[in-house]
């Protein structure tokens, strides 16, 4: 079964046109699932409940769930975009 593709995608956003809306925090409506999508360099995400960090590189994406509080940091240099599921996306 192929995998269905996101409905929505932001666009590509680096170090300095990462929205502040993004770096403080926010969370994906109900019903909906986010994967954050890095293309270059490190970005750290902190979930806030309940609470727990991760850094995300290309080789690895982060999931957030429906209305799950969070907010991302850059770690340097980066590029990253965020999906948007009506499902939970697979890894």
């Amino acid at each position: 079964m192929p995998e269905k593709l996101p409905y929505r995608s932001t666009p590509v956003f680096d170090q300095d046109t990462l929205p502040a809306a993004l770096r403080s925090r926010h969370s994906t409506k109900a019903g909906v699932w986010g994967l954050l999508r890095i293309i270059e360099g490190e970005v750290r995400l902190t979930y806030l409940d309940p609470a727990w960090e991760m850094v995300l590189s290309p080789d690895t994406p982060g999931l957030l769930l429906p209305q799950q509080p969070h907010f991302v940091t850059p770690l340097g240099p980066m590029k990253m975009q965020v999906e948007f599921y009506d499902h939970a996306p697979g890894l």
